[in-house]
């Protein structure tokens, strides 16, 4: 372990003769390239010479015991070295984490897709209610919302709406979201007060760079066509509504919530290079089951992954056999309990699974 961490060291003070160099400076792509590698690495190095430092405070407090001490001087001595140990092992643990392979998606945005499924108008407005859920969720984290396309009903729900959050480590919270959700109350259109059990479905993707996916003008076709609201009535007689389909994956991406045919043409973009950078990383991790199926199982998105029990004030995350009993305050946006023990489960999982490099 100690190897790699001295290899990552190296690597830094490197990036850092790198990013002086004339050459890399008047490089845009170099010196992004080298200045995100550089972030990406600098928690795990400054980790590292913390720990040389405190392991060199523990060594020096341990060569005073051998000295001759007054029984008060090496009471403190015993007690300082104890401390130190307990930092150097608390310093350690944290570098394991550190060095755990991170998931080069985690600092992107992140395009959300939020369907009602089973349970008719009754999970259109759970629909809702989720993407309410994620907009404050967003909101408290200082991440900006951007409405892609949205189609909803006479009720307040959403048969289906899409939006993407923008904001640094967007995806690396949300992407444990993706799945099917499943809510039991009193559905508002239910006048017998009997409970229903309803669905919707939330998908995740990380927002692509054109860099990253190269989709052709030849392999997408462009449609567009007049927009409409809620029960199909006309919302503008132009054309703005686009639909693009991309014929080599069959993708096919319509966004209507702009007046501009451009603007949505630009949003339909976004979500389309999402979701085929999508399509390609299923397909290329679909070789390592072992990964995709990890502990808290992000990459089935058929799998039930919660369920929000509105009689009794509970939320219970399956994948990791969580309950909490405050459905009030999580579907008001308040998250942080439940992502931070998925993010804690699947760090622990990935710890074991490289337990061998350390």
């Amino acid at each position: 372990m100690f190897d790699r961490l001295q290899s990552v060291e190296d690597r830094y003070e490197r990036l850092n003769e790198l990013l002086s160099d004339p050459e890399i400076i008047n490089n845009n792509n170099k010196l992004r390239e080298y200045s995100k590698e550089q972030s990406d690495i600098s928690d795990t190095v400054q980790a590292y010479r913390e720990y040389k430092e405190t392991k060199e405070q523990l060594k020096d407090a341990k060569v005073m015991l051998d000295e001759k001490l007054d029984p008060e001087m090496r009471e403190m001595v015993k007690e300082e070295v104890s401390e130190l140990q307990s930092q150097l092992d608390e310093i350690e643990a944290r570098l394991k984490i550190l060095l755990v392979p991170k998931d080069p998606n985690d600092d992107k945005n992140v395009i959300m897709e939020v369907r009602g499924a089973a349970g008719g108008d009754e999970a259109a407005l759970f629909a809702g209610t989720l993407f309410r859920m994620y907009s404050r969720y967003a909101e408290a984290q200082g991440w900006k919302i951007d409405i892609m396309d949205a189609n909803p009903t006479g009720l307040g729900g959403y048969k289906e709406i899409i939006f993407m959050i923008n904001g640094t480590g967007a995806f690396s919270k949300l992407k444990y979201e993706s799945g099917a959700h499943r809510v039991q109350r009193v559905p508002e259109t239910e006048s017998s007060g009997r409970i229903h059990t309803s669905t919707a479905t939330v998908v995740c993707l990380p927002e692509a760079e054109e860099v990253e996916v190269e989709i052709h003008d030849k392999d997408i076709r462009f449609d567009a066509f007049a927009s409409s609201g809620a029960g199909g009535q006309s919302v503008n007689t132009t054309m703005s509504a686009v639909r693009l389909t991309h014929i080599p994956t069959g993708i096919v991406v319509s966004c209507q919530d702009e007046k501009s045919q451009h603007k949505n043409k630009d949003k339909a973009m976004k979500v389309l290079r999402a979701r085929v950078y999508d399509k390609f990383q299923q397909e290329a991790q679909a070789e390592f089951d072992s990964v995709r199926k990890s502990a808290v199982g992000t990459g089935d998105r058929s799998e039930r992954i919660r369920t929000y029990n509105f009689p009794q004030n509970r939320v219970t995350d399956h994948r990791i056999g969580l309950t909490i009993q405050k459905l009030d305050q999580i579907i008001e946006g308040k998250l942080d309990e439940i992502i931070d023990a998925l993010v804690v489960e699947e760090q622990s999982s990935k710890l074991d699974s490289a337990s061998d490099d350390f």
